[in-house]
């Protein structure tokens, strides 16, 4: 009986052992995930004034030392035509020079007061975003109303898509997002009376930082 009462408490020991052991490494993933987001600084602005009018393209030479630009397309190639859009449309948006350990929203912003957050957004955060993207790659094909780019480990499997292949120093990377355009007017943003603009801005794990905002202004057709 003694045997067996010490091999009853091998097993326990065993037991408690492992499952602190679990606690632990699953208190230092989270950690690894939260700890970024409390810790973050911002690298400063972005060094872009938004256009006055509809162009297709623009650049900034940002607080970072990258040079980013951003530009938006139709769908066959031609520079896009922002001062008449239509719901439902189709934008090829492209972006150079960003920072890759910074993830993004792409989409349709109201322009805020310089050196402000850009915001409230149509389309809210990025269809699929929090739920765990099986499809990989393969979803970020279709268009989205906003767009989530990130090379984040903790966050890949819920973004829409990654960054290109960074390059340079700083590191510097680029994306192509397939954009589709939202109704111009949801919930507390109405783009037909407010200025509005396609948008890059950082996701939620940089937040308060403002170096990776770019915008092009658009306007509605009618």
């Amino acid at each position: 009986m003694g045997e067996q009462a010490n091999g009853h408490r091998s097993r326990r020991r065993i037991l408690v052992a492992a499952l602190l052991v679990a606690a632990l490494a699953l208190i230092g993933a989270v950690a690894a995930v939260v700890a970024p987001i409390l810790l973050h600084r911002s690298a400063g602005g972005s060094g872009q004034t938004v256009p006055e009018g509809f162009v297709p393209i623009t650049s900034a030479d940002g607080a970072d030392g990258r040079t980013r630009s951003l530009a938006v397309e139709s769908l066959d190639g031609a520079p896009a035509d922002l001062s008449s859009l239509r719901p439902g449309e189709v934008l090829v948006v492209k972006g150079a020079g960003f920072d890759p350990a910074i993830g993004i929203y792409v989409g349709i912003c109201a322009v805020p007061e310089r050196g402000e957050k850009p915001g409230p957004c149509l389309g809210g955060l990025p269809e699929g975003a929090m739920e765990e993207n099986e499809g990989g790659e393969a979803e970020a094909a279709e268009p989205q109303t906003s767009v989530w780019i990130t090379d984040d480990w903790a966050w890949r499997s819920f973004a829409t898509q990654g960054y290109d292949e960074p390059s340079g120093e700083p590191p510097a990377a680029g994306f192509t997002a397939r954009l589709l355009v939202a109704a111009p007017s949801q919930d507390n943003l109405d783009c037909t009376k407010v200025r509005c603009a396609v948008t890059t801005r950082a996701d939620h794990t940089a937040a308060g930082d403002r170096v990776q905002d770019m915008q092009l202004p658009i306007a509605f057709a009618g």
